[in-house]
């Protein structure tokens, strides 16, 4: 199961930190990614982080203003969310993956349900 959270409506500049709790893996190793839909849009990969390693990646659109963690020992994920543009408005999904790091939505086969980030301008 995967609790997301955090969402919020937030002026352009703002900050907000997605959280994403993950409950009844049994997996050896999985990354958690953060996925982001706008109206009339297609999904699109924004982070992920192994939980393992510790390695991560980001899309081209969010580097050097969003941020991934992990605690492992909450089995949360966050993602902090620095210098918010109005293009980031979007339901924020989070989703695991026992096929290693990667921001393809293919790649996940368990979702959470979406906490809605609106920036405004």
């Amino acid at each position: 199961q995967l609790q997301a959270c955090g969402g919020g409506l937030v002026q352009a500049g703002g900050s907000l930190r997605l959280s994403c709790a993950a409950s009844g893996f049994t997996f050896d190793d999985y990354a958690i990614g953060w996925f982001r839909q706008a109206p009339g849009k297609e999904r699109e990969g924004v982070s992920c982080i192994s939980r393992s390693d510790g390695s991560t990646d980001y899309a081209d659109s969010v580097k050097g203003r969003f941020t991934i963690s992990s605690d492992n020992a909450k089995n949360t994920v966050y993602l902090q969310m620095d210098s918010l543009k109005p293009e980031d408005t979007a339901d924020c999904y989070c989703a695991v993956t026992i096929y290693g790091v990667g921001l393809w939505a293919t790649l996940y086969d368990y979702w959470g349900q979406g906490t809605q980030v609106t920036v405004s301008s």
